[in-house]
């Protein structure tokens, strides 16, 4: 790799960040305002921290070793970042497969849609359960309903996104003779990208929500765990802190699926993508 190469990807990097601040700075500053309203209620009120903990109390038993509750927050955060990055990546992958076999032939989709219509109006929380009678406690079991939780979207739009192409273009390549597989490569696919990220988007919080509930139901690691446990001891400051790290976790992944956007289809201004 070139100087100029890099150079360059960090200056598309330093750029979409750059958009992104100037599109997203008045929902920040909402957010902190938020968070310093919060911060003055509490203690002009002087409300206990069994009721509601201020942001500063939860960010200390976050970063300090606390003696009710010497949480291993390391290990915690990490064991619910790789349980819902590999439940968003399995569904991403997994949902856009299924949704071109769908529309590449109707007997799959006559025979696969009303599987999902019948999975997906089920309880996630009634089938964790289940699960964990089946796959027993571990990793695979909170990426699975994880996976659940974000496939429908993902399979939903993408089918949206294919389907959307005008009946002139598909009449025209048919007529010059382009092949199927042509017509996903060349029409179908690219027209549905931004149908695509916007399930992606979607994805990627109900994969965190998918994780959360699998720890609520099977694990003995994880943010999930720690609400659990800290509930069960009435220590609210440490549901706080993971409440804020799973929403940090959350946007963070996001704002990775909005780079990769911006990186595939550079060409649409960042308040037209879908």
């Amino acid at each position: 790799m070139t100087k100029k190469t890099t150079f360059n990807r960090i200056e598309i990097v330093w750029n979409y960040i750059l958009k992104i601040v100037k599109k997203n700075y008045r929902p920040v500053l909402v957010i902190l305002g938020f968070f310093l309203i919060w911060e003055l209620i509490v203690r002009i009120f002087n409300i206990s921290e069994l009721v509601l903990p201020s942001p500063s109390c939860a960010l200390d038993h976050l970063f300090n070793a606390q003696p009710d509750a010497n949480y291993n927050w390391g290990v915690h955060i990490g064991v619910t970042i790789k349980e819902f990055v590999l439940g968003f990546l399995f569904t991403a992958v997994f949902g856009i497969f299924i949704a071109i076999i769908v529309v590449w032939s109707k007997t799959m989709e006559h025979v696969l849609m009303p599987a999902f219509v019948f999975i997906n109006s089920l309880p996630i929380i009634a089938l964790a359960p289940i699960i964990l009678l089946w796959l027993g406690y571990g990793l695979k079991t909170n990426i699975l309903i994880a996976f659940l939780c974000g496939f429908f979207p993902v399979v939903i739009n993408t089918i949206a996104g294919l389907e959307s192409v005008e009946d002139d273009l598909l009449d025209l390549v048919n007529y010059l003779g382009a092949s199927k597989f042509q017509l996903f490569t060349k029409i179908r696919i690219p027209n549905a990208l931004p149908y695509i990220f916007s399930g992606l988007k979607i994805c990627t919080t109900m994969s965190v929500v998918g994780a959360i509930v699998g720890e609520f139901i099977a694990s003995d690691k994880g943010l999930g765990y720690i609400i659990i446990n800290s509930q069960y001891t009435m220590d609210t400051p440490p549901i706080f802190s993971a409440l804020m790290v799973i929403s940090v976790a959350g946007g963070g992944m996001y704002m990775i699926v909005s780079f990769i956007e911006h990186l595939i289809m550079p060409w649409m201004p960042l308040s037209e993508k879908k």
